[in-house]
């Protein structure tokens, strides 16, 4: 039995494959998938997620920035790479250095650009341009794409994914009437379950290449596997009587006794300090709530009136153990936030183990 460590994140590459190949199952025809590898792939790593989700099926993959790109490059990954965020003149150079595809929604981009998809910002409000005179304009004969992206995909029956859809649908049928040979894009995760009539000729996966559920739900339930799991273990077991508190401002007080274990991990880490009184992680296959405030390299959790768990016990804070599951949807529920920032944020400082 191997040692064991502070803050570990085991990260599964065959779960990354076959979320791929699974989503490569619901599109049409020739329709490709692009994986979005960005920020160290989702906190995953994004060179051994790049690899992965190619070897599940993926031909695409895309990042934000240009260094991103370059890194890719930098480990020998050849396929098709495309970089979806604001470049400067020197992120241009870069990108064309690494022969990445780049995102054009002005006319400085688009001449400048080797490879370029030209991006209308149908509503998202963030990137791209809202002219469509301007996007066509932009339209170039080695112009190589043509994309947008959805603000409310991941929101189910609401009416302003429609009408995103049905405008870029009206301006990517025009372009092509001239331009067939363009590559039409703009689903997300969300959006890839969501209408079949927003796949078009490649879609952007990001979240769900990671096994987790674009829609904050059930990653299982959509067919997807989990790649992603966090690990520790008990550092110090004590016994806690009545009135002993846990924890920076002493917001939590023993009512009972009870057995309280140190797990050395913390928001160091990106085990947010708002889960503190507010989360479960799993020992010995059971539920066992962190109790008092998450400290930057510490928590604690209540074991109950009657234990046997000793130092050196694992902890799953995000995965399975037993018949027990806590997902990272959970803890993004507890936070208020989506289950993306909860992978993102994991600090370097938490080991990273790849494994098939």
């Amino acid at each position: 039995m191997s040692a064991p460590e502070r803050a570990l994140a085991r990260i599964g590459l065959g779960a990354i494959e076959r979320n791929c190949a699974h989503l490569r199952s619901l599109l049409r025809g020739d329709a490709q998938l692009c994986a979005v590898v960005k920020a160290d792939g989702y906190g995953h790593g994004a060179v051994w997620a790049a690899k992965s989700a190619l070897a599940g099926g993926a031909s695409w993959l895309a990042v934000a920035t240009a260094a991103e790109a370059e890194d890719l490059r930098r480990h020998g990954i050849a396929e098709r790479i495309l970089v979806m965020g604001a470049l400067t003149r020197e992120d241009l150079r870069v990108a064309a250095e690494a022969q990445a595809d780049v995102v054009a929604w002005s006319p400085e981009v688009a001449e400048r650009g080797e490879r370029v998809h030209v991006k209308l910002d149908t509503g998202m409000g963030r990137l791209g341009t809202k002219d469509v005179e301007l996007a066509r304009s932009l339209l170039r004969d080695d112009t190589v794409g043509l994309m947008s992206h959805f603000a409310t995909a991941d929101e189910p029956d609401d009416d302003y994914f429609p009408r995103q859809l049905e405008r870029f649908s009206e301006f990517a049928e025009e372009a092509r009437r001239e331009r067939p040979d363009l590559i039409v894009h703009a689903a997300n995760s969300a959006a890839t379950y969501r209408d079949p009539a927003a796949l078009f000729d490649m879609v952007r996966c990001g979240i769900a290449i990671y096994g987790m559920d674009p829609f904050g739900e059930d990653p299982h339930a959509r067919g997807l596997e989990p790649a992603l799991s966090l690990h520790s273990h008990l550092g110090a077991v004590r016994r806690f009587e009545p009135g002993d508190s846990a924890g920076y401002g002493r917001r939590w007080t023993a009512h009972e006794s009870t057995w309280i274990a140190t797990v050395p991990i913390g928001y160091g880490d990106g085990w947010r300090r708002a889960l503190s009184n507010n989360c479960d992680v799993l020992v010995g296959g059971r539920r066992h709530p962190v109790v008092g405030t998450i400290s930057m390299d510490n928590l604690t959790i209540d074991l109950g009136p009657e234990t046997d768990f000793a130092v050196g016990e694992p902890v799953v804070l995000i995965g399975a153990q037993g018949e027990e599951r806590v997902l990272a949807e959970e803890v993004a529920r507890r936070l208020d936030t989506i289950n993306y920032e909860i992978t993102c944020g994991l600090s370097s400082r938490v080991r990273r183990l790849h494994v098939r």
